[in-house]
């Protein structure tokens, strides 16, 4: 590059701010990278409503449709087993776990290469995989092939349930945040009650191949559709916006990008050891990950076990499944805890008082004991010992409504508290509990029926139930003394200091 006097280097800044300010960008204080401009019609969080609600709205249905998926694996091989001569176990641990052990394998693998392709690349390369993945399980006449794709097919899984977070950190500040990641949660939450419905169903009507048929066709639909979306990631959206300008005036700065390609070394400290690291050296992400894993593994175990216990009221296989549709009930009810939460948000920074994570934890409270309640409700209304010969189905299913409101109200408050408690390692953080959640959630099937058959649906579903009562311990602990469990946690004091420094959260690009 020829060398410029002291006034035509400043010329030259000057007229390439002029240059980028007609795009609206701009330059960093030192000069040396290009940046958003806070109006620019061209970030993710600047877009119209129309076009963020189509995005989102297609995403999460993505990960419903993937999530329902996993559930139907639990009445696909109670069918399946018999074409391949498989006893029960085995093909629950063929067609469930090890999709589920995937999915876990996944929430490792693709994160920290989730920021550097950008958002839309991942989320059709998982989609349309996964459409090829239930149809070869469809076709397959071999177990071995039908193994291999309902393993991968799982591993495709983790990346809308890793990515769509981010995607909805892209377009949304915090203020909107607060409900979109609800109607995610309630969207993914949808999808296991979903699939034992569809299947049993499908099967019902045809059989246990063509469960998998409907997945591909509603996934590949859904792919066909996410060719629309656009690309969410600002700064992969901005460096390739920079790159263009830079082919017309090459003095541009590069943009402004953090993210990176890991290398191995990368690889294995951020994806493999700090997860481990804070799992075992925190106790927030101790609890909080064994109280999600076993509470959202109840879908799985109710997938093997709720359908035996209605059948024996007089309920066919299908008109069973219809049961599940109470614990979705619960999960649409969790939409009063949001208010509740906006609320008491609202009331806080009328009074000037800033929002600790404790602050967010009225659903946590809330959802514990009614988890507790709803589970010896059931447990002590389901046959053998229900209260009279009499007792009509309606007594026990409507504890399940508590059950899913409180399945809802745990998930979304422990990741909420995990993400305002952790900041900076929050993603970390989440590897950790998902990777619990999906190890928990593919062991439990494997033994549920052993478990039901020889204790008996009500011992059984007490036992359940102790646990749940055990969990009851958190909320108050996390609320007394949250904040001074975290001043002591070199990770959570760090993400902490972070936070008192930036004050009420605010939009920013």
């Amino acid at each position: 590059m020829k060398c410029h006097s002291n006034d035509t280097m400043e010329e030259i800044k000057f007229s390439i701010q002029e240059y980028l300010r007609n795009h609206h960008l701009e330059l960093t204080p030192d000069g040396s990278f290009v940046r958003w401009l806070r109006e620019n019609p061209k970030h993710p969080r600047n877009w119209s409503v129309l076009r963020k609600t189509y995005d989102t709205g297609l995403i999460c249905a993505l990960d419903l449709f993937i999530t329902a998926s996993s559930t139907a694996g639990a009445a696909a091989a109670a069918q399946a087993k018999h074409e391949y001569h498989l006893n029960h176990t085995f093909a629950t641990f063929c067609f469930v776990t090890l999709f589920l052990l995937g999915q876990s394998i996944g929430t490792i693998v693709f994160p920290p290469w989730s920021e550097s392709f950008g958002r839309k690349k991942m989320y059709l390369l998982s989609s349309g995989l996964s459409s090829i993945c239930c149809l070869v399980i469809g076709f397959s006449q071999s177990l071995t092939g039908a193994v291999i794709m309902r393993t991968l097919a799982g591993l495709l899984s983790a990346v809308p349930s890793t990515i769509v977070g981010g995607s909805i950190e892209d377009m949304f500040n915090s203020q909107a945040r607060i409900w979109v990641v609800f109607f995610w949660t309630v969207a993914s939450n949808i999808g296991l009650i979903v699939g034992p419905i569809m299947s049993s169903h499908v099967i019902e009507l045809l059989n246990w191949r063509w469960v998998f048929f409907t997945y591909a066709i509603i996934i590949g639909g859904i792919t066909g559709l996410l060719c629309l979306i656009r690309e969410s990631r600002s700064s992969y959206i901005l460096t390739r916006e920079v790159d263009r300008l830079r082919h017309e005036i090459p003095e541009v700065p590069p943009a402004l990008n953090h993210d990176h390609s890991p290398n191995l070394q990368t690889f294995v400290k951020e994806a493999l050891f700090r997860p481990a690291q804070l799992f075992f050296q925190e106790p927030i992400i101790f609890t909080i990950a064994m109280m999600i894993s076993v509470a959202m593994s109840l879908i799985y175990i109710f997938t093997e076990a709720l359908q035996p216990i209605y059948q024996s009221m007089g309920f066919s296989a299908s008109q069973a499944s219809l049961i599940f549709m109470a614990i979705g009930l619960g999960t649409c009810v969790s939409t009063f805890t949001r208010i509740l939460d906006c609320y008491i948000f609202n009331k806080r920074r009328m009074r000037g008082k800033p929002i600790r994570p404790e602050d967010k934890l009225v659903g946590l409270a809330l959802g514990a004991p009614f988890l507790a309640i709803g589970l010896w409700w059931f447990g002590w209304t389901i046959p053998p010992k229900t209260p009279g010969p009499d007792t009509p189905w309606i007594v026990p299913t409507i504890s399940l409504v508590l059950v899913g409101y409180a399945l809802t109200e745990m998930d979304t408050v422990l990741y909420g508290y995990i993400s305002d408690s952790y900041l900076s390692y929050s993603a970390s953080a989440t590897a950790a509990v998902a990777f619990l959640r999906g190890m928990l959630s593919g062991a439990f099937p494997l033994f549920t029926n052993q478990m039901f058959d020889g204790l008996g649906a009500n011992i059984a579903v007490s036992v359940l139930a102790t646990v749940a009562t055990v969990f009851c311990i958190v909320p108050p602990l996390f609320l007394c003394y949250g904040e001074r469990i975290r001043r002591r946690s070199r990770f959570a004091r760090y993400s902490w200091e972070i936070q008192e420094e930036m004050g009420k959260d605010e939009y920013d690009i």
